[in-house]
């Protein structure tokens, strides 16, 4: 397993109270597969991926990267060097063009990048679909099917195994859902990458290799 996560639990102290958003949670994750973890709102789903991704701290419990300790990795080290984050609202720099965006991403990850970085971003931008025009464009000149393939190569940019994502497909219509989902389905399958998706569409669930239903906090299998 490449990610793992280990009796989570995170709560609200509320007086002598505790409301848990997550309680003793555990599920494992591996590469060359698309997951998806189905949740209504304050279902904890987004709690769980901040978690997962080093966004947030757990009250206890554990998350493993390598069967290694994220804290011990260190959670910025962890979050530059071995994970990508996929925003629903895409997190781009409006000022930015999208190729910028993309080197943005490569500029500060540890791992290597290759010397020709701008013609790699050009590369892994028109291998999601934006073509040389729209990635010299800023980003809010682009639709939200597009800033969200950009938000996507910004995540693979730093050449990582695990792509996290927090309703990836939220403010997309039918058609342009189907296009990412086709995407993270290649990711994992062609590119051996392990993709994790938080998120309220079934559609996403059922065309996953592995779902999952977060409900209160408690993890089932997607029935």
């Amino acid at each position: 397993m490449i990610l793992e996560a280990k009796d989570l639990n995170y709560y609200y102290q509320d007086g002598e109270q505790r409301r848990y958003i997550l309680k003793d949670t555990s599920i494992s994750f591996e590469k060359g597969k698309f997951y998806a973890i189905l949740g209504q709102s304050g279902s904890g789903k987004t709690t769980l991926l901040s978690l997962l991704s080093a966004l947030d701290s757990p009250k206890s419990g554990t998350v493993l990267f390598n069967d290694k300790d994220i804290k011990k990795i260190g959670y910025e080290n962890y979050r530059r060097n071995n994970i990508g984050i996929i925003f629903q609202s895409y997190n781009l720099i409006p000022t930015f063009t999208a190729v910028e965006n993309v080197l943005v991403s490569m500029s500060i990850t540890e791992n290597e990048i290759p010397e020709d970085a701008k013609t790699v971003a050009y590369n892994l931008l028109d291998y999601i679909g934006i073509v040389k025009s729209k990635a010299d464009r800023h980003v809010n000149k682009l639709s939200g099917g597009e800033q969200q393939r950009v938000a996507i190569a910004r995540a693979l940019a730093t050449n990582v195994d695990v792509i996290l994502a927090d309703e990836p497909t939220g403010n997309l219509d039918e058609e342009i859902e189907q296009e990412i989902i086709d995407i993270f389905k290649k990711l994992a399958h062609e590119h051996g990458k392990c993709v994790v998706v938080v998120t309220h569409s079934n559609e996403i669930a059922e065309q996953s290799d592995q779902a999952f239903h977060l409900k209160k906090g408690v993890l089932t299998p997607y029935e």
